[in-house]
């Protein structure tokens, strides 16, 4: 690092900057308008991954602060590389993930007048940033970007991006760091829950007879999960989780209920409709998760245990909302609720499990079809739940929740609000950068796997060991299930063909194995956990498979379409 004081250009002070901020990693692809950058960075020890499109540099910023809690930084030119980052910035605002992407910019005398790849990438993202801004002056440089990572990961985080013009890039002034906290006018990131309002919440938690935590996002992201353990220890509510929520609380544990929502277990959609309570901690109440508004969850009161006020009544009304940090909600909770026994809530729920194991696909004989629940299953066994996995999204999104049991946080990455197809590979990426010692999984389908599978070159460059399942079902899954049970079965546009995936492996210089039989599948992952480069497994699993169960748009919660029972088909025979 130089000394306060030195004289540097703007690009020099870019990197200065990062690494002041404990930045040891950037995701990047070089252009015109940010050359200076590049060349600068020759300068300092920041490691630079080459990404193979900007996407693919935004998701793996995004992967590596979700494996880390640290802040990813993504870097790209002006123009069309600024315009490639979009989709990659609105996944991480929708899922409140601290990334900082970093432009170039046009020189300022040149704003406006449409030069050569100029776009107003600020007013792009305005909308799917958490705040943004345009530097065009070397003096700024170093403020604006201490700035945006305090923004980042400060209060709910989210991504911000700081576009530099080339000229601010390449002025020089005297380089002053400053390390006093930053202050911004306005922004008030920090909130605690009142008194009262805690006394409310702890009054209602020690009546109530049939509680249910939710556990969110945001326990994982606010390192609550020892904090959550202990209050449901101490109360003995059940726990539901939603899909970022995976892993914030034990899954093995004995009052995880699992995955509440959508495409969430019966037995917990059916609790939530039956409960008296809700303790939501750290989660948005999002469509997926609500059914129809109308009828949900009406015989209970809720408290909504969130970070950002703006979340509070949105879409389900609170009861008493907890404004703040929800470990400092946890910690506040804790003294005062009672050690709680709700065994006959417990014994109404297991009630509610009804024949859902009958109904589970793994109890059910596969006649020597290979099915995508079966491979998730088997992973989830065979690297003993220990894992980080990276799920695209989709039907085996889906599966993968449903089928690998995950006991810690973040040992799950995937995208939730925005559902981007095409994040799993490079977010994989970053979360390997994160966490160089786990054993990464990527799990994705057929379709999105094509939308990124570039990155695969990135791996063999970078020289880094990722396991990547293919369930490759020759479909855009969850839209050809859409299609099957509202459609009336017409297929538009979702029957997909795909390359010789292990032969794509082996173009980029990496391994490639196929598995089409159940049998095959522990020899087959042994074999990938074993090999020393980034392996693509192709899992040719049953085409048109359902995930299940599922509530359909704007369907009350309990009411769910369901795998088949053999035992009613059975019947029927008969």
């Amino acid at each position: 690092m130089s000394e306060a004081g030195s004289k540097r250009i703007g690009a020099e002070i870019l990197w200065e900057v990062l690494g002041r901020e404990g930045v040891d990693v950037v995701f990047g692809y070089p252009g015109g308008a940010i050359m200076p950058a590049y060349d600068a960075m020759l300068k300092y020890p920041t490691r630079h991954v080459l990404v193979r499109h900007e996407q693919g540099a935004a998701h793996m910023a995004d992967g590596y602060a979700r494996a880390s809690g640290r802040v990813g930084v993504a870097i790209a030119t002006s123009g069309p590389g600024a315009t490639n980052l979009v989709t990659g910035i609105a996944t991480a605002m929708l899922d409140s993930v601290p990334i900082v992407c970093i432009t170039g910019q046009v020189s300022s005398k040149l704003i406006g007048s449409d030069a050569f790849q100029e776009t107003d990438i600020t007013g792009v993202t305005l909308p799917i940033t958490k705040h943004n801004y345009l530097v065009t002056r070397v003096e700024d440089v170093a403020p604006t970007l201490r700035q945006a990572f305090y923004v980042a990961r400060s209060g709910r985080p989210g991504p911000v991006l700081v576009d530099i013009t080339k000229d601010a890039q390449q002025a020089s002034t005297d380089f002053v760091w400053d390390d006093r906290p930053v202050r911004l006018p306005g922004y008030r990131p920090d909130h605690r829950p009142s008194a009262e309002a805690v006394e409310k919440a702890v009054a209602l938690i020690n009546a109530a007879q049939r509680p249910i935590v939710f556990c969110g996002h945001g326990i994982v992201t606010a390192g609550a999960s020892e904090l959550l353990f202990d209050f449901v220890e101490k109360t003995g509510i059940p726990v539901a989780a939603t899909l970022l929520g995976l892993g914030g609380f034990p899954s093995t544990h004995p009052l995880n209920l699992g995955m509440m929502g959508m495409h969430g277990e019966a037995w917990v959609n059916h609790a939530i409709q039956e409960a008296d309570l809700i303790i939501a901690f750290g989660m948005r109440f999002d469509d997926r998760v609500t059914g129809k508004l109308e009828t949900y969850a009406v015989h209970a009161k809720k408290i909504h245990c969130e970070l950002d006020p703006a979340e509070i009544n949105k879409v389900v009304r609170a009861d008493v909302p907890l404004v703040g940090d929800v470990a400092d909600t946890l910690r506040a909770l804790l003294p005062a609720v009672n050690k709680g026994d709700r065994q006959p809530w417990i014994a109404r729920i297991h009630e509610l499990k009804g024949d859902s194991a009958v109904r589970d696909i793994q109890t059910l004989p596969h006649c020597g079809r290979l099915f995508a629940a079966h491979v998730l299953h088997d992973l989830w066994r065979i690297t003993e739940g220990k894992a980080l996995v990276v799920s695209d999204v989709g039907q085996h999104q889906m599966w993968e929740a449903q089928y690998y049991k995950h006991d810690r946080p973040r040992k799950l990455i995937t995208s939730g609000g925005l559902g981007t197809m095409g994040f799993a590979l490079p977010a994989a990426i970053g979360a390997k950068f994160a966490r160089p010692e786990e054993e990464v999984w990527v799990v994705v389908g057929d379709g999105g796997f094509q939308m990124t599978a570039a990155e695969l070159s990135t791996c063999a460059q970078e020289g880094i060991k990722l396991h990547i399942a293919v369930i490759n079902n020759g479909y855009l899954g969850m839209v050809r299930q859409w299609q099957q049970f509202f459609y009336g079965g017409r297929y538009a546009a979702t029957p997909l063909r795909g390359p010789d995936f292990v032969k794509l492996a082996e173009a980029h210089g990496l391994v490639g194995m196929r598995v089409t039989e159940r049998e095959q599948i522990e020899e087959t992952v042994r074999a990938a956990r074993a090999a020393k480069d980034t392996v693509v497994i192709d899992f040719r699993v049953e085409q048109e498979d359902s995930v299940y169960p599922m509530v359909a748009t704007g369907a009350d919660l309990a009411d769910m379409i369901r795998r088949p029972s053999p035992i009613v088909e059975t019947a029927s025979d008969d």
